[in-house]
């Protein structure tokens, strides 16, 4: 079975900036993030690996990277955790 993933990186050179993506390969489509292949983070590289989630299929995976890109009221408290859980290291 093939797992699929949404998972948000976060730029180091924008704190600020957290890509929101979905993928079934998620090491090869953080690569490409590094290497500047991905048009819409090239400017924001490099980037860390902050957050992902495992579904079973890509419907899951897309379904609930659109929820999150088009809600605030998922987006807002999921970066806010996100952000609060990295400064607890």
């Amino acid at each position: 079975m093939k797992w699929w993933f949404f998972y948000i990186p976060q730029s180091q050179k924008d704190k600020n900036f957290f890509y929101k993506d979905s993928s079934d390969n998620l090491q090869c489509r953080l690569n490409q993030h590094h290497a500047g292949y991905v048009q819409s983070t090239k400017a924001y590289r490099p980037f860390k690996l902050v957050y992902f989630e495992g579904y079973r299929n890509e419907e899951s995976a897309r379904l609930r990277e659109k929820r999150v890109k088009q809600s605030g009221s998922i987006s807002t408290p999921l970066i806010r955790r996100i952000k609060q859980d990295m400064k607890d290291f």
